[in-house]
């Protein structure tokens, strides 16, 4: 059963060719106006380029997430826009998961400093509060929590239209671990991923391609909040 299953995920390549699907990420990395340059079993990408005038980094790689299990797809914008802004959107299975986590933690009486291995994550947690408004689609709060700092900051970058991306998947999975971040005026994601699922990196791309954009229009240094 376990070999059949190693097939599945990761079939051995023929004749020294190049997986199908690296050349599916590379020619689909070419339309979006990216460079490409990867692992030849496809487990491992980094693409660069630019959003809305801005230097962006598109990766996969190895999970440096322990709730991460198998792929890890990693983006990073930098925004320049307002330091102060500091929004969280992750999904609530996740959420849950890091807040029992937490709470285990911080119970255990044998265990007496935070453990630096933690997630970066379960800090955030702890400092900002989970907020909420109207306008957006139910299912995305039945999804997703948003923390903030300052509730307007996370209202104002998370528009509708971004919230029914972050609700409209291909393969639809809300247990999947997922983060979007902004922070010190850079725009972040991260998600478990599964090399070869085009139509998921498509729409990640699309979803922190938006959240880029969002951002700017709405955090730009020079914008009043």
């Amino acid at each position: 059963m376990f070999e059949q299953l190693k097939k599945v995920f990761a079939p051995e390549k023929s004749d020294g060719q190049t997986p199908p699907s690296v050349n599916a990420v590379s020619e689909w990395a070419s339309t979006q106006g990216l460079s490409y340059s990867g692992s030849a079993d496809g487990h491992r990408f980094a693409m660069t380029g630019m959003v809305a005038n801005r230097p962006m980094k598109l990766e996969l790689g190895n999970p440096t997430r322990d709730y991460i299990h198998g792929g890890e797809l990693l983006a990073r914008a930098e925004l320049k826009v307002n330091d102060d802004a500091a929004v969280f959107v992750i999904n609530r299975p996740l959420k849950e998961a890091l807040d029992a986590r937490a709470y285990g933690m911080f119970t255990d009486t044998l265990q007496t400093r935070v453990n630096p291995s933690l997630p970066e994550e379960m800090r955030w947690m702890a400092l900002y509060g989970e907020v909420g408004w109207d306008g957006l689609p139910k299912l995305f709060w039945t999804h997703y929590s948003v923390m903030a700092g300052q509730r307007e900051h996370a209202r104002n970058w998370i528009t509708p239209e971004l919230a029914t991306l972050l609700v409209s998947w291909p393969t639809p999975d809300a247990t999947r671990p997922f983060i979007l971040m902004l922070l010190r005026g850079k725009a972040y994601l991260r998600m478990q991923y599964a090399p070869g699922d085009m139509p998921t990196l498509a729409h990640a791309a699309a979803v922190f391609r938006h959240a880029c954009e969002s951002a700017l229009a709405s955090h730009s240094t020079d914008i009043s909040l």
